[in-house]
């Protein structure tokens, strides 16, 4: 039996919301890294805040370029400061 462990990275975005060009790098960076490694599970904290970062990041993951790239993402429903994004990739035998 083959199981595969359940990888998960983390971007925090507090330190650079006031930079709109750093933000949509990091989100960038944070997706094709995931993709890269074959990880499962992207953590982005946007924070709670007024909301507008969270709303810069749900923009950003529905741009169809960057939806392509992962398989579906949901919004923390117990944390409203925290977005997943999920992947699927194709495991290959060994």
């Amino acid at each position: 039996m083959i199981r595969h462990l359940m990888a998960k990275l983390k971007l925090d975005l507090h330190e650079v919301c006031k930079n709109g060009n750093l933000i949509e790098k990091e989100l960038n960076r944070i997706i094709e890294e995931a993709n890269e490694k074959r990880i499962a599970l992207v953590e982005i904290i946007p924070g709670k805040g007024s909301g507008q970062l969270k709303k810069t990041v749900l923009r950003f993951l529905d741009r169809p370029d960057i939806k392509r790239k992962y398989h579906r993402i949901k919004k923390d429903s117990k944390n409203y400061g925290r977005v997943f994004v999920h992947f699927k990739h194709d495991y290959l035998p060994n």
